[in-house]
């Protein structure tokens, strides 16, 4: 069972590569773009998982690392259930700023390319399911269709009485909002009173509504982690897509996979904690390297 044990987003770094992963391969993974589209031409059920660096090519921020910051704070200083306690204005300004900013941004090559990949490939009888880490539906409005967001949605949210979740693409996302969360760290908190804040719109509730992704802590939804479980145990082909390897569980799923002598193919910026465990590797922009490797083999009929 590859994630069974695996049920709490485990946001801290684990930096000591390869510690806790299953060794396949100790001699350094292979870069032979032909050798993968062989590999490619064969699979019938492929599993792609993607991380940051995928959106980061798009222009999307990752409020990670040195100089990730929106005004003085970091992500894990404000997706945090104690921090939409204390301020449930100070996160909305956060998440309404990073809403409007995704409306700005487009999908990349990289999302195309998986889109597209997973459209050709349904036509021939075969699977391609996305498995994303990112929560700015690039994949989805770049036409991704079997996807499996598993920390939540920008675009979705989730009330904190009845526990409805719905989408919801407003711009603003409620009036109070509305051209609040300046990045700008010289700029004032907005202070919105609760009641103005989003609030649920089923019959009766009016509670209010948080963002439905899964915030520092908190534990990943169990059905999609088993859907997930399913969709990784019947792969016989997994790409990993600009994620460094460090954020459980899903830093578990590709070595586990490989664990089992799936191949699998590694695609990011550099080398991550688990770039040993696999059998392909390829380094560069997302945007450049996954196209080629994803495009109509000449076996393919359809």
């Amino acid at each position: 069972m590859i994630v069974s044990r695996l049920t709490c987003r485990a946001l801290t770094s684990h930096l000591c590569a390869g510690r806790g992963w299953p060794r396949v391969e100790m001699t350094r993974p292979s870069s032979d773009l032909a050798d993968f589209r062989k590999v490619f031409a064969k699979a019938r059920h492929i599993a792609i998982i993607t991380g940051a660096g995928v959106s980061a090519e798009s222009g999307v921020p990752t409020f990670r690392g040195e100089g990730g910051y929106w005004r003085k704070w970091q992500a894990q200083d404000l997706a945090t259930p104690s921090a939409f306690a204390r301020s449930p204005s100070l996160v909305w300004e956060f998440y309404h700023y990073r809403r409007e900013l995704m409306l700005t941004k487009n999908p990349n090559p990289a999302h195309t390319a998986i889109a597209e990949c997973e459209a050709r490939l349904a036509k021939q009888g075969r699977s391609v399911v996305v498995i994303t880490q990112n929560i700015d539906e690039l994949h989805h409005r770049a036409g991704s269709k079997h996807l499996m967001e598993i920390h939540g949605s920008l675009f979705k949210t989730r009330c904190t009485i009845c526990g409805n979740v719905a989408a919801n693409h407003k711009s603003p996302i409620c009036p109070a909002l509305e051209g609040k969360g300046a990045p700008d760290p010289k700029a004032e908190d907005a202070r919105i009173p609760a009641e103005d804040l989003p609030r649920c719109e089923e019959s009766g509730c009016n509670g209010l509504l948080r963002p439905h992704v899964v915030w520092f802590g908190e534990t990943l939804d169990s059905d999609i982690l088993t859907a997930v479980e399913q969709e990784l145990e019947m792969c016989d082909l997994c790409l990993v897509v600009g994620t460094s390897s460090i954020v459980y569980p899903a830093a578990m799923f590709a070595p586990q996979v490989a664990a089992r002598g799936v191949p699998v193919a590694e695609f990011n910026m550099e080398d991550t904690p688990a770039t040993m465990n696999f059998r392909f590797h390829f380094e560069g922009p997302c945007g450049s390297t996954l196209p080629p490797a994803l495009e109509r083999h000449e076996t393919e009929i359809i």
